[in-house]
């Protein structure tokens, strides 16, 4: 089995850059991102592009534009290659978007959870190195929205999921990683 970290942060923390410093830049990965492009969002396009810029050549990029793309990755890695996964905030609230889970529908709600048990399971068994970037919204107040709470509550135990599987976990506060284990 390969190790498996979980780098979390805030909002512009410094976990993307973190989590990509902790794989050596000459060596072949596979990075995962979640985020979907909207051809409307010029300033969202630039961000993916700024994290474009930041990757090595000799990685090669998956863009997982639905839930079980990131599954296929993980399931398909084989012993000592590398995924990196950015992030799974953007992959959850593509999930909580195709279910249509926003207005906390039971049958939607399942979905959400039957995709977050696939991904706990398939990191759990993934064979390869595994870096996870998640954003960390436990320390914030409670969100104002019926969905801000959803998405808090849904990130908040998908995290600590993949925290009880994780080998390390790192936390970015102002860009300094602090270990959690």
């Amino acid at each position: 089995m390969g190790g498996r970290t979980l780098v979390l942060g805030g909002a512009r923390s410094g976990k993307s850059a973190h989590a990509e410093g902790l794989v050596p830049a000459a060596e072949p990965v596979t990075y995962v991102a979640t985020a979907r492009r909207d051809p409307d969002d010029l300033e969202w396009a630039e961000r993916i592009a700024s994290h474009v810029a930041r990757r090595p050549d000799t990685w090669r990029t998956v863009e997982a534009g639905d839930a079980d793309a990131l599954l296929r990755v993980l399931t398909g890695a084989s012993p000592g290659a590398t995924v990196l996964v950015d992030d799974l905030a953007t992959w959850l609230t593509g999930v909580l978007d195709d279910a249509g889970a926003w207005d906390r529908d039971p049958a939607a709600l399942d979905v959400v959870a039957g995709h977050c048990a696939a991904l706990d399971d398939a990191v759990a068994r993934c064979s390869a190195r595994v870096v996870l970037v998640s954003a960390e919204v436990g320390l914030g107040v409670v969100p104002a929205t019926r969905s801000g709470r959803l998405f808090r509550d849904e990130l908040g135990s998908l995290n600590a999921r993949l925290a009880e599987i994780c080998d390390e976990v790192v936390l970015l506060v102002a860009g300094l990683p602090l270990r959690l284990r």
